[in-house]
């Protein structure tokens, strides 16, 4: 009987210590890393704002054994995608939870085993001269058994140097990536430059303020995009071509635009939330730019210089169709834009 009531005095003595060890115990936790990389920030943006595009840099492949993976929910590349995978050590979800263009990007993480958690990671890119600084973070709350785990384990040692493996391979992922493009970039005289009659096209979008920073480009199109189709799905209208970008104006000095994000419609349509714009009939100079944004500029450059060469002037508009982009295709590769200045004689 003494040795049952021993017995019972020690297992009450360690409930008591494990119950102080959870009260100590830190109730939440952040491990972050940083590297710098040497391309600019859409280098590295085009590595993080799908889960294929995470799958070629993350370390999780070498450390864990005959892992495999599913995707649901969105497509890949936007909000609610959603990657199942299982592995001979764990089990879990990753979500695409924020894409801000070429800035951010928020994961939700869901573990289901060795044990159920629920963490948020981020991924942040802040540019750094020509360079980026990309920052890759995860935070949670601890559960009972993290806190008492973690008297004995210290979370950013365990995690730290897989953020540190991972963000090295992104840094040269994403460098040999760009310096690629930038090898296949074709020279502005090397740039086919077409001419030709456009007909009338009315376009249904958003505008922007009329002074919009010229940095804010990408996140108007990422605010915005979904909210066009929504409003024409809505309205029971039918675009009648790839999503554009009009540009009534480009001021490299003050660096702002002002622009509408929007697609063709076969006809006026008045939509609530949406304005309209019709660009007439006219003569147009154009190119075809294939790739990523690496040759935007030389593609835009080549055209302006034709424009004037010709003694023409940009006459009300340009135009930018994405007819292959981002957001159908991850592989920036593939990508297809069409670059269009309507023009007009110099009075």
């Amino acid at each position: 009987m003494r040795a049952l009531k021993t017995i019972g005095i020690i297992l009450l003595a360690l409930v008591a210590i494990v119950l102080a060890m959870a009260a100590f115990g830190k109730k939440d936790f952040r491990v972050e890393r940083s590297i710098t990389i040497n391309t600019p920030a859409s280098a590295v943006y085009v590595n993080l704002n799908t889960l294929a595009g995470m799958d070629k840099w993350g370390p999780w492949k070498e450390m864990e054994h005959n892992m495999t993976s599913t995707l649901s929910g969105s497509p890949d590349g936007q909000v609610g995608a959603i990657s199942h995978w299982k592995s001979d050590e764990s089990e879990g979800e990753m979500e695409l939870a924020e894409l801000v263009q070429d800035k951010h990007v928020t994961t939700k993480l869901r573990f289901i085993s060795p044990w159920a958690a629920n963490n948020e990671g981020t991924y942040d890119l802040v540019a750094d001269g020509e360079n980026t600084k990309a920052t890759w973070a995860m935070s949670g709350q601890n559960n009972f058994m993290a806190r008492v785990m973690g008297v004995f384990m210290d979370m950013d040692k365990m995690v730290g140097p897989m953020f540190e493996k991972g963000l090295t391979n992104l840094k040269a992922l994403s460098e040999k990536e760009h310096a690629e493009a930038m090898a296949k970039a074709p020279a502005e005289s090397n740039i086919e430059v077409m001419i030709g009659d456009r007909p009338t096209a009315m376009y249904v979008g958003i505008k922007s303020d009329p002074k919009m920073p010229q940095a804010g480009v990408g996140d108007f199109f990422m605010k915005n995009t979904p909210k066009v189709y929504e409003a024409l799905g809505k309205a029971g209208v039918k675009p009648a071509g790839p999503l554009c970008g009009i540009y009534y104006d480009w001021d490299t000095e003050h660096g702002t635009t002002s622009m509408m994000v929007c697609v063709p419609v076969a006809e006026k349509s008045t939509i609530a939330g949406m304005a309209n714009e019709s660009i007439p009939e006219g003569k147009a100079y154009w190119t075809v730019l294939r790739g990523g944004d690496s040759g935007q500029m030389a593609a835009h450059t080549a055209v302006d210089s034709k424009v004037t060469a010709d003694g023409m002037m940009i006459g009300g508009a340009v135009l930018e169709e994405y007819v292959v982009s981002r957001g159908t295709e991850a592989d920036s590769t593939k990508w297809v834009t069409n670059i269009i200045y309507m023009v007009k004689p110099k009075s």
